[in-house]
């Protein structure tokens, strides 16, 4: 199978995948039910993933590839750091609270050797922190912003955008937020962004 074929066919697998941990949870979720759903050979999903567990990690790399493109999607060339920050909030804060993220990061939660968690942090804090460290340094450069006098000027903006939603989301206490509330929130922790960080 060419590479592009396979690659759009893991994709279609993890999409099922998807569907199978929202209705069963990720202990429910077996290969054979995947394979099963996506009318797959569980040989391939073995040859593919590995185990289930290397499943789930493809699903975190995909889903961070998928942030990041999104990301670069909404920066064009020829606007100011600030600017390029305000139109990143509200598609980052999105995803991180879409269905998508939330999925995995249940299953993070149910995998006890922390294997997921790990593939996580990775793939999203890990990649997506510097892309926002590096707009900040601009914003830093350009005299739009100035650090903070405590901690990094990224992981600031990052708890003043989602706080504590993406867990609450994770243990169902928060239902999913529309787009309205997804911009009014990001509105939101722009301004407290700059109350703390304007020069």
């Amino acid at each position: 199978m060419r590479d592009d074929k396979r690659q759009a066919r893991m994709r279609e697998i993890e999409a099922v995948a998807y569907e199978l941990l929202a209705e069963q949870g990720y202990d429910g979720t077996s290969m054979l039910a995947v394979a099963k759903r996506a009318r797959a050979s569980n040989e391939t999903l073995y040859r593919w993933y590995g185990d289930k567990k290397g499943l789930f990690v493809s699903m975190v790399r995909a889903n961070a590839d998928a942030v990041r493109a999104a990301l670069d999607h909404v920066e064009p060339a020829g606007l100011s750091p600030l600017d390029r920050l305000h139109r990143l909030a509200p598609v980052l804060l999105g995803m991180l609270l879409g269905e998508r993220a939330i999925s995995l990061n249940r299953a993070a939660a149910a995998d006890a050797t922390g294997d997921l968690g790990r593939a996580i942090a990775e793939g999203g804090r890990e990649s997506i922190l510097p892309l926002l460290a590096g707009v900040m340094q601009e914003a830093i450069a350009a005299g739009e912003v100035v650090p903070p006098k405590e901690g990094d000027i990224a992981p600031l903006f990052m708890h003043l955008l989602v706080g504590d939603q993406q867990i609450r989301r994770v243990i169902g206490t928060l239902p999913a937020p529309g787009e309205a509330q997804v911009a009014a929130q990001a509105r939101i922790a722009m301004a407290q962004f700059m109350a703390l960080c304007a020069p």
